[in-house]
């Protein structure tokens, strides 16, 4: 269960000089408390933290990706983990949410973009950097990705993958010829369809679920 209070956060980066900066940059935000960091992977010390959240440096991984998320997951069963990578690959993002991460992140972000994106990871919502989301969802031709209309429109559908690109009601609205007020309709439906309360969890759901 995640704490209520301050985040318990574990950091495991392969390059030390830069698992101490983020620990630092983690350190000035009162809601976050670092409980371990190291280098690599070891099951007992991160057991032994009770972190609510461990963010993975996968481009310092030992071991397979899928076989990294699974360890820090037996170690942390009630932990989120999110990735943190600098491989802007969207294959790479799929894999990372198939084996169950909750959320994937570049390290060219911002302090303050990163504390948003591991907060939200923390508090339940899944996060995806949007411009490697955005690279995925334009992979992926509507034949092969259409939902089903009981689920989405084909207009929900486009929406949803501008959202995954990162774009904003108004934005939206412009690319899609649609007034503010149409779309913004639009995510209402598409949140109630999907079960889901925040866009980043409509990008999450239609990479996973191959929806486009």
């Amino acid at each position: 269960m995640i704490s209520t209070g301050t985040l318990r956060l574990y950091v495991i980066e392969g390059q030390v000089l830069f698992g101490k900066a983020l620990c630092q940059v983690f350190s000035m935000d009162p809601e976050l408390q670092i409980v371990g960091d190291a280098e690599r992977i070891a099951e007992g010390p991160i057991a032994r933290a009770k972190p609510d959240i461990i963010l993975l440096d996968l481009d310092g991984a030992q071991c397979d990706l899928a076989e990294a998320i699974a360890q820090c997951r037996a170690a942390a069963p009630e932990a989120r983990i999110c990735v943190l990578s600098m491989r802007a690959q969207p294959e790479i993002m799929q894999r990372c949410l198939s084996a169950h991460a909750e959320g994937f992140i570049m390290k060219d972000v911002t302090p303050a973009e990163l504390i948003t994106a591991v907060k939200m990871v923390a508090s339940g919502v899944p996060y995806v950097d949007p411009r490697v989301a955005g690279k995925l969802l334009r992979q992926r031709s509507l034949s092969n990705g259409r939902p089903d209309l009981n689920e989405l429109s084909m207009r929900e559908t486009d929406i949803v993958r501008l959202v995954a690109e990162g774009l904003s009601n108004k934005e939206i609205s412009a690319r899609l010829s649609l007034s503010e007020k149409t779309v913004k309709n639009h995510m209402g439906r598409i949140f109630s369809k999907l079960n889901i309360t925040a866009r980043t969890q409509a990008a999450v759901y239609a990479i996973k679920n191959g929806l486009v």
